[in-house]
């Protein structure tokens, strides 16, 4: 290696700030299935990455893992440095969309405040500075005139708009997202995703961003991390959503169509975990 090559590299290593997030030769399995395998990734601050995989790739399993709610079959994980583990204020977690009970007492407010002292024992104290922050959550999501209703009373875009609220009030380092933007229609969508970007931009947030329809957030996409069965292809994502990337991480012809913007995924044969699904 020439002293120039030697020269820009040490200036690119002095350059470039620590990962957020690094998984190193990481393997999940499940029995004697493995999920996926030697999974290695650096993750920038303010960087946005898709997972897209269909179900049973692993998507959420990653998530889980990298909350510390999984154990890996070996390789590692670590957040800031530091070991994932439970608890961790450098995450904001969005989980996957799901209904609520219309009898559940909680105000909205108060989920916002869950973000912020839910991991402390006892009761929690609304402080000058908790209740500023939710003032100015509810300011970024628009939810003033929502904040003292019951979450069971809320529709499915507004309680996922005071979900997104939840993960970032802590103003974490990394956000996980699981399947935000589903069962939403294609305005509310839009609302969440903005929502999560706004952050990441304010903030120099990581997000990593579970989907299986990545046309939404195609624009904020730095990078891709496509799972299936078992294996993996990351980079940007005119690098991994390509027909021969694809049919080569399927073991099998798949079809990629671009479309005034869009992406399209079809598969030319069914296959036991359908990559056949179009987005659209």
């Amino acid at each position: 290696m020439s002293a120039r090559q030697e020269l820009k590299i040490l200036k690119r290593s002095v350059l470039l700030p620590p990962p957020v997030l690094s998984i190193e030769h990481a393997t999940l399995t499940y029995g004697e299935t493995t999920i996926w395998s030697d999974l290695s990734i650096d993750i920038a601050p303010g960087e946005f990455v898709a997972i897209i995989g269909t179900n049973g790739s692993g998507k959420t399993s990653l998530l889980r893992a990298i909350l510390g709610e999984e154990n890996l079959a070996s390789g590692s994980i670590t957040i800031a440095g530091k070991p994932a583990g439970h608890g961790s204020r450098d995450i904001g977690y969005i989980p996957q969309h799901r209904g609520i009970d219309p009898s559940t007492p909680m105000r909205a407010r108060d989920l916002l405040s869950l973000g912020l002292n839910g991991h402390k024992f006892g009761l929690p104290w609304g402080g000058s500075k908790e209740k500023a922050r939710v003032n100015h959550i509810l300011d970024c999501i628009e939810g003033h005139e929502l904040a003292n209703l019951p979450v069971g009373l809320l529709s499915g875009g507004q309680f996922q708009r005071f979900r997104v609220g939840q993960a970032v009030i802590a103003e974490p380092d990394l956000i996980l997202a699981d399947e935000p933007l589903s069962a939403l229609d294609l305005t509310q969508q839009s609302i969440i995703a903005d929502l999560i970007d706004q952050e990441r931009k304010d903030h120099n947030a990581a997000v990593l961003f579970v989907t299986h329809d990545v046309n939404p957030v195609l624009h904020m996409v730095d990078r891709v991390l496509y799972l299936a069965g078992g294996k993996f292809k990351i980079g940007t994502p005119d690098e991994v959503l390509r027909s021969d990337v694809l049919s080569e991480l399927y073991g099998s012809p798949i079809d990629v169509v671009r479309n005034q913007g869009r992406v399209v995924v079809v598969g030319t044969r069914d296959h036991d975990h359908h990559p056949n699904e179009v987005w659209h």
